[in-house]
């Protein structure tokens, strides 16, 4: 086995954007095999060992495979005890906007049968639920473009540069329209007071410098930011010791418009100086 090899195993729900994951690797020089039996993945990395020009692999393998895809767990545990460096990427999405997918492309999901997509997507969830535990980034599509979904698997996946200790998502978000079910931390900013009450504010956003010194003009909101930035420090060497060199920061306010949007913004500029590759996402930022 080829120590010098890196594997990315993408899994993930049908529906939920496998495909177009495999594709933006592809554009980055990954190496793509497509719905992989879980037992041939030692082979497969034997196989391109050789290849001088080959270095980073990605498999993607899912609920297709049937009852081969049960030996998947035992698979990846084998090639880490060999030395090989393995990360997994988990596509998600609500089963609503999954079954609205199956819906609009008029295909059955892969596990439904005779019975009805969303028992299909039910089979699939527990048959995923392992993996997507013991994911190194979860990834949930319900809300995202083609081209969103493309920019999040560069942003995770492109070749490091250097100076890059940790890349970021941080991501703006409104409680009442639910909590994202892929961060890896929670913030909660409700306590702040809310520009939402400012009749002037109201109708304004966290991007606009009004409602930025609002939200700023607390020293709460600076003391939030510095143990925040903390936190992630902190955190930062043992991920990157674990290969995980990617993580999501969520940060929500009652509606996601003003309080998450402007400490978002502040955070994510705290750790782009600390020299964390960053990008921001404003979930809820248009939703009423």
């Amino acid at each position: 086995m080829s120590e010098r090899i890196e594997l990315l195993v993408v899994s993930g729900m049908s529906g939920a954007g496998r495909s177009t994951a495999a594709r933006a690797l592809e554009d980055l020089g990954w190496f793509v095999i497509d719905n992989l039996p879980p037992r041939l993945l030692s082979e497969a990395l034997t196989a391109v060992g050789d290849r001088a020009d080959i270095e980073r692999v990605a498999v993607v393998v899912d609920v297709r495979g049937g009852a081969l895809f049960a030996d998947l767990q035992e698979e990846l545990t084998y090639l880490h005890l060999a030395g090989t460096p393995v990360r997994t990427v988990f596509l998600e999405a609500s089963d609503t906007v999954l079954v609205r997918r199956f819906e609009s492309s008029r295909r059955p999901h892969p596990l439904q049968g005779a019975d009805r997509i969303v028992d299909g997507l039910a089979r699939e969830r527990e048959l995923l639920a392992d993996i997507r535990g013991e994911a190194d980034l979860v990834i949930d599509t319900s809300e995202l473009t083609v081209h969103e979904l493309r920019r999040a698997i560069d942003a995770a996946f492109r070749s490091d540069e250097e100076g890059v200790r940790l890349r970021a998502t941080v991501l703006s978000f409104g409680f009442k329209h639910g909590i994202p079910v892929d961060a890896d931390y929670v913030l909660d900013v409700r306590f702040l007071p809310n520009p939402h009450w400012v009749p002037e504010l109201r109708p304004l956003t966290g991007l606009d410098q009004d409602v930025n010194d609002y939200v700023l003009n607390n020293p709460q909101s600076q003391l939030f930011l510095d143990r925040s930035a903390a936190l992630l420090d902190v955190a930062a060497d043992g991920f990157l010791a674990e290969g995980k060199a990617y993580v999501t920061v969520a940060i929500g306010c009652t509606g996601g418009h003003h309080r998450s949007v402007a400490m978002a913004e502040n955070l994510a500029a705290r750790l782009v100086k600390s020299g964390v590759e960053t990008r921001v996402v404003h979930r809820d930022i248009e939703r009423e």
